[in-house]
């Protein structure tokens, strides 16, 4: 498998004294769809804010398709070049999407990346229109982004993402905010472009999603280190570990797959199936 993202001993300290993230090694390859999982503070956003090269390693080095990524490094002639790769390769999505957008209709903000990348007219009409149609949004078109609902919010921003056709989803907590109905869309967009071969790299908490949108979880310890790298499978049924990252607490447990929590007032943890009819498991 080809190597996408190469952290080699990364870590990454803000104002020179806050610590972020400590001794990171970590390998992405092409295709694997992975969550970056851990509570709040422990680094998992600004682990996936340096895949993104919006942030560079305070120390280690960060290697994306091949390249090395410095910030003086992206300031050459040659690494601009690499810059304009890296940036037409690799989609983000970040967890507040009023951050992300800001043209004045929902077609200009899908149009925007693809004239970026300098294609012909008609070419970038048949991408927004394409994706426009795939996210199930074309009411929205000459909408102003900011009269929109959060998830509608947030599906403009997928959507702006997706029209650059780039190989490489990192996404910040996406499912915040949503009301179910959008959660579901969401997890079930993802677990499609997973399956069409996009590498998708997801920062969250949410335990009702990780084993639907991802296949690998790398799990952030409050220490900043990762604690964990393994299949998604065995970390959201591995109720020490969830508690010792603090991901649950001792009044919290799992009904089923990962879809349901349930918050119990007294002590000690437990966990059943909860079946729906026919012995299906509850979505």
């Amino acid at each position: 498998m080809e190597t996408i993202f190469d952290l080699r001993n990364v870590s990454y300290t803000y104002l020179g004294k806050f610590e972020a993230l400590r001794e990171i090694d970590l390998k992405i390859g092409r295709g694997e769809q992975v969550a970056i999982m851990g509570a709040n503070g422990s680094g998992k956003s600004t682990l996936l804010s340096i895949l993104n090269a919006l942030i560079y390693p305070t120390s280690g080095e960060f290697y994306a398709f091949g390249n090395l990524v410095t910030e003086d490094a992206f300031d050459t002639l040659q690494a601009g070049e690499f810059n304009r790769y890296f940036r037409r390769k690799t989609g983000f999505v970040f967890q507040n999407p009023d951050v992300q957008m800001f043209s004045s209709t929902v077609y200009d903000e899908i149009a925007f990346g693809p004239l970026q990348l300098d294609l012909p007219g008609e070419e970038v009409k048949r991408r927004v229109d394409d994706v426009i149609k795939m996210i199930g949004i074309e009411k929205l078109r000459d909408r102003a982004p900011h009269t929109l609902s959060g998830g509608e919010k947030k599906k403009v921003c997928i959507a702006s993402v997706l029209a650059s056709s780039p190989d490489v989803l990192l996404l910040d907590e996406p499912t915040a905010g949503l009301d179910p109905r959008t959660q579901l869309w969401l997890i079930e967009l993802l677990h499609e472009l997973g399956h069409a071969g996009k590498t998708i790299v997801t920062a969250t908490h949410d335990l009702d999603a990780v084993e639907h949108i991802s296949e690998r979880a790398i799990v952030m310890g409050e220490d900043h280190r990762i604690r964990v790298d393994t299949r998604s499978s065995v970390v959201v049924n591995d109720l020490d570990l969830l508690l010792s990252t603090n991901l649950i607490h001792k009044h919290m447990h799992r009904h089923g797959a990962i879809t349901h929590h349930h918050i119990h007032s007294h002590e000690g943890e437990h966990q059943h199936g909860h079946n729906g009819p026919e012995g299906e498991r509850m979505p």
